[in-house]
């Protein structure tokens, strides 16, 4: 056996897109490696045939992203290509079409722009694109190529750049004369789209100025080219399915209760009837996997209809399920502990991707009530690997509540010894953390480290009230965390309560920034891609100018500036006595780059060792889904890191 290393990512397999087949006998996925030469990730597409048990790559050309059978035999797939050519301003998507059975894949058409997702219908595929408002020409690109107009907010969007004056709009192309026309754009910026027969129902919002959380439900006929607002009430809307010409399903939220973190409810659109029935009462659950991991790439489905049965996951605790909607409830059909990432079902067999134990991302398939792996695209990675395995150990709280949480010994660990101990905040703060396999995790364990981890209030998996930090962030959650170092102490003779470390990402490094304001008792802290400042994050973030207001009740830098100053970890920087290390990336725009150089410039000016790494060319998922030379790096600058303050 030997220790897992840091680089040991690069060989990781990352599953995601999920589809079966028309009738179910087969289905299709996606597989990315990284390439350490390119910097970059390798993605193609794999077939599974479950009446043979047979497993096989489908296309060699290693950039396939989003995909649909066309029909049994016969699969597109779309791949996003750099600009042609120097002169060339605008970002081109490629169509292949490939048959399972053998043969090269056959290019079909291309549009100049980038891709959502794409559905079809009989002989017209659907779009969902990200396009400007007003098209431009080359010309008015190359023109504008140095500078930029805002005149909006959000005028930029994390993982997208500057956005101002674009949207997600739809168009469809006929596939047999291979033309494109948009059939929704303008202001309209779609979210969420699903097609029954000759009709699109579209969740979507239409604004000018400021982008509000509220979407509607329209109800576009391609007979008739016309498009119908369906529902006027502000809410919060997620999915959308339509199940027959006259049923259209979506989840939502009017927010009033707990705000935009509130559990959505689902709802059922009768068009025969022009009325909304609320199916769910009481749901209180997250709809989708909200379990933590540093391991997985791309995404897939949450829900999906099969045979008049509605299939959906939800993350309950610390794990993620598959569930069946029966009645006003939910009815759990997979229910081992640990996380469905994605999932699809026909004719009532399951196939989905998501961790098991303490093991990586793979495939199974559920049939007759049992659960098979069907995949082993991880197990000899990890095969001669040293693993730590989470240990679940429950606190209470000084207020009664029960919070779960987790320690991991180190790596060659001996009884009667005792090993420094890191804390690890997730983020959010509606995350949560399990007991699946954490690449970070793991290396620090396999550095001699013991690592903590728990979900304090503010996390999912545990209803709304659980979830409701509003207006008390750095309050009940930093006690949470204090509480659970506090038991671990207590309860683990090997933690060296002399030799604590700290760290965390986004609202993970919003309380890492937040706890050595606070406290001295950690002697090494790592806040990654943070927050310092709940006034600059108002005004300089893509979501913050309504996260902030929502998590703050109402509060801006206007009338209830003090507030949001005493929530800021900026404020107590002065108070900070913990070496620190700061890392954020350059075009992370959800906790944008000033964030942590607030932080570090207090600290530099104050006299603590401090250190800021900043990555450029990457965003706010440099963790997950950075470049692998960049999260490698990454690593090795938190285990270096540590092992300079808490190894002394």
């Amino acid at each position: 056996m030997e220790k897992l290393k840091i680089d040991d990512l690069k060989d990781y397999g990352f599953l995601s897109n999920l589809e079966l087949s028309p009738t179910g006998d087969k289905l299709c996925f996606v597989l990315k490696r990284a390439n350490l030469e390119k910097n970059d990730y390798l993605s193609n597409l794999w077939i599974y045939e479950l009446c043979d048990d047979k497993l096989w790559k489908l296309t060699s050309r290693g950039k396939p992203k989003n995909f649909l059978w066309l029909d049994n035999d016969n699969i597109m797939f779309s791949t996003q290509k750099k600009d042609k050519d120097d002169n060339n301003m605008k970002p081109f998507t490629e169509f292949y079409k490939i048959n399972i059975n053998g043969g090269e894949a056959e290019f079909f058409t291309e549009i100049p722009y980038i891709i959502k997702d794409f559905k079809k219908n009989s002989q017209t595929l659907f779009i969902n694109i990200l396009a400007d408002i007003e098209e431009k020409t080359e010309e008015e690109l190359k023109e504008q190529k140095d500078y930029e107009i805002l005149d909006e907010i959000p005028f930029w969007s994390n993982n997208q750049g500057f956005t101002n004056k674009q949207r997600n709009h739809l168009l469809k192309i006929d596939m047999k004369e291979k033309q494109y026309k948009k059939i929704i754009g303008g202001q309209y910026d779609i979210l969420d789209f699903d097609l029954f027969g000759n009709n699109l129902v579209v969740n979507m919002k239409k604004y000018t100025d400021k982008m509000e959380q509220s979407s509607e439900l329209y109800l576009y006929d391609l007979s008739k080219d016309y498009l119908e607002q369906l529902t006027k009430k502000e809410m919060e809307l997620g999915f959308v399915k339509m199940t027959d010409k006259f049923s259209i399903y979506f989840s939502g939220t009017d927010m009033e209760e707990m705000g935009i973190n509130t559990n959505h409810e689902i709802y059922k659109f009768n068009l025969k009837h022009n009325n909304i029935e609320k199916i769910t009462d009481n749901l209180d659950r997250s709809i989708g996997n909200y379990v933590g991991n540093d391991s997985r790439m791309g995404g897939g489905k949450n829900i999906e209809f099969d045979d008049d049965n509605f299939y959906l996951i939800t993350t309950e605790g610390y794990s993620s399920y598959l569930n069946k909607l029966e009645g006003s409830g939910i009815k759990r059909i997979i229910d081992r502990p640990g996380a469905i990432d994605m999932f699809d079902v026909k004719n009532g067999i399951i196939a989905y991707i998501g961790f098991r134990k303490n093991k990586l991302q793979e495939l199974y398939v559920y049939q007759n009530g049992k659960e098979k792996q069907v995949s082993n695209f991880n197990k000899e990675i990890l095969k001669d690997k040293m693993i730590s395995t989470p240990e679940y150990f429950n606190v209470k709280t000084t207020d009664g509540e029960e919070l779960d949480a987790w320690i991991m010994k180190p790596i060659g660990f001996n009884k009667g010894e005792v090993y420094p101990t890191i804390l690890e905040i997730h983020g959010g703060p509606k995350g949560t953390y399990g007991s699946i396999f954490f690449h970070e995790f793991q290396i620090m364990a396999n550095e001699g480290y013991a690592v903590l981890y728990t979900n304090p209030r503010g996390s999912a998996g545990r209803g709304n009230n659980f979830a409701d930090i509003r207006g008390d962030y750095g309050g009940r959650d930093y006690n949470d965390l204090m509480e659970v170092m506090d038991k671990a102490i207590q309860k683990f003779d090997f933690v060296d309560e002399n030799s604590l470390g700290v760290g965390g990402g986004s609202y993970g490094g919003y309380m890492t920034n937040w706890v050595i304001g606070h406290t001295d008792r950690f002697k090494a802290a790592v806040s990654q891609r943070s927050i310092s400042n709940w006034i600059s994050k108002f005004c300089t973030t893509d979501i913050g100018y309504f996260f902030v207001r929502d998590q703050f009740k109402g509060a801006t830098p206007w009338n209830k500036h003090e507030k949001l100053w005493d929530g800021s970890p900026l404020k107590y920087a002065d108070k900070v006595s913990t070496p620190t290390l700061f890392i954020h990336s350059r075009e992370d725009y959800r906790c944008w780059l000033p964030e942590g150089i607030q932080m570090f410039t207090a600290l530099k000016y104050h006299d603590i060792e401090s250190r800021l790494c900043i990555f450029k060319e990457e965003n706010h998922e440099l963790s997950r889904g950075g470049k692998p030379k960049h999260r490698i790096r990454r690593l090795q600058e938190i285990i270096e890191w540590f092992n300079k303050y808490l190894k002394k």
